[in-house]
């Protein structure tokens, strides 16, 4: 009897293991994964080089592990039983409270820190401009809170005081503006950027550094525009029992234009781009998402021309800007290639705003240009 039932128990796993072989073979090859948001490895191609140096066996191992059948489906099974079993992070991604997934932030390099303090520096040293930085922590340092016990990271706040005594510009206190509402919906829970909200606060810290009036909350009349969203912190943390994001819009886009680079020529660009919310990707809805040059007309002629040196962040907090300036140009350090200096004279800039996470600003190593 007890061999009769090892002989049963053999057989369902063959024929499971089979079926799983089958299902593999026969199952088109995936190109892009929406839930992880990146491309998936493909079929290597064959040759007696790569077979004998390793690396066919290698790529077709990657191969497997990205296109084997029910990915997704494995995946939630395992961060389920990860979650049961008690455990408080993966891939860099803390398990918190409220069902909020949120980063880690680990010390950063030292030198890097201080060679996009110089360049910050020499930015100043080189136009005419007012400058300044703005610094913009996380949800890790903002909604530490929710952190798992003993949660590792390095302080933010300390680190943006420690940066922001060494730069020869104004700066922008973002850090208090948005702890003062961290009991708000500031932050998304499954991307690392900030909500429209917490993007609100941030103009508000900005406008107070910059001696502007900035608009009162009620005056605004938010539009939800998606109730899917699932970013990026999402993608890599291997969760999947948590609920989607909101996208929010404060500002409507009437009256301005705008005008892309995403190659160097000039496109019609957008404020917002609605085809974004039916991507993985639906923080791009903001301008279309990364490009190396934005030039945005507001119509308020009188008023001053801006110029942004951008991360992601800077995207949502852009359109609360737009009655403050009459131009307002953007910049992606990671694809503008040109002189910082020689812009900003061409396009007769009077402020200039570099908008950072902390996060990128400290790892970021084409922060350099900005002294060019």
């Amino acid at each position: 009897m007890k061999k009769r039932s090892s002989i049963v128990q053999i057989a369902v796993f063959s024929v499971f293991i089979a079926a799983l072989s089958i299902l593999c073979l026969v199952t088109p090859s995936k190109e892009f994964s929406q839930q992880e948001n990146r491309y998936l490895d493909q079929a290597p191609k064959f040759s007696f080089e790569s077979l004998f140096s390793g690396k066919f066996i290698k790529d077709f191992e990657d191969y497997v592990t990205d296109q084997f059948v029910f990915r997704d489906n494995w995946i939630s099974l395992k961060s389920r039983f990860e979650r049961l079993l008690g455990k408080t992070e993966n891939n860099g991604v803390f398990f918190c409270k409220d069902d909020t997934l949120i980063s880690r932030f680990d010390e950063p390099d030292p030198e890097l820190v201080a060679n996009n303090i110089d360049a910050v520096n020499a930015l100043a040293a080189n136009t005419g401009a007012e400058v300044y930085l703005s610094l913009i922590p996380g949800a890790v340092s903002i909604w530490a809170d929710k952190l798992p016990a003993n949660a590792v990271n390095c302080d933010q706040k300390a680190l943006i005081e420690d940066i922001y005594r060494q730069v020869d510009v104004n700066t922008v206190d973002n850090y208090s503006a948005l702890s003062e509402h961290a009991e708000e919906y500031i932050y998304y829970r499954t991307d690392h950027h900030w909500t429209s909200l917490g993007a609100y606060y941030g103009y508000t810290a900005l406008a107070e550094s910059m001696g502007l009036t900035a608009k009162e909350l009620n005056e605004f009349a938010p539009e939800t525009v998606s109730e899917e969203f699932y970013g990026t912190v999402y993608s890599s943390s291997g969760v999947r029992w948590v609920e989607p994001d909101s996208i929010d819009i404060f500002v409507p886009a009437d009256g301005i234009s705008v005008t892309n680079y995403p190659n160097g020529k000039p496109e019609e660009g957008v404020v917002y781009d609605m085809s974004k919310l039916e991507v993985k990707d639906k923080y791009a809805m903001f301008f279309g998402g990364n490009t190396p040059m934005l030039e945005i007309s507001t119509g308020n002629s009188e008023k001053p021309r801006l110029l942004v040196l951008r991360d992601s962040y800077s995207d949502s907090e852009l359109p609360f800007l737009f009655e403050d300036f009459s131009y307002i140009a953007v910049l992606d350090l990671r694809y503008y290639k040109l002189s910082i200096a020689e812009f900003i004279e061409n396009n007769r800039i009077d402020t200039v705003l570099v908008n950072y996470s902390v996060d990128n600003f400290t790892s970021d190593n084409t922060v350099f240009r900005l002294g060019l």
